[in-house]
């Protein structure tokens, strides 16, 4: 019992941490957007991956937004 009681408070600890990031990958995507030298298959995906981690950081799907953005970024090359 006490073991789950630590991962909860941990998971309330941490869910701000993972909330404040998704502005920030959607800052990093925004800026690679406009120099990257993507196909146009690939841009469609990027854009399409940064859309939907803004629904999720929107409808506070944290986790989802941070691994979705993070797709995106891998596409473009960026951390």
């Amino acid at each position: 019992m006490k073991h789950l009681a630590f991962t909860a408070i941990l998971a309330l600890i941490a869910a701000p941490a993972v909330a404040s990031q998704c502005p920030m990958d959607m800052s990093k995507i925004d800026a690679a957007l406009e120099t990257a030298q993507l196909s146009d298959e690939q841009m469609a995906e990027v854009e399409a991956l940064r859309a939907e981690g803004e629904e999720l950081h929107a409808a506070g799907d944290h986790a989802a937004s941070v691994e979705t953005l993070g797709q995106a970024k891998d596409i473009l090359g960026i951390e």
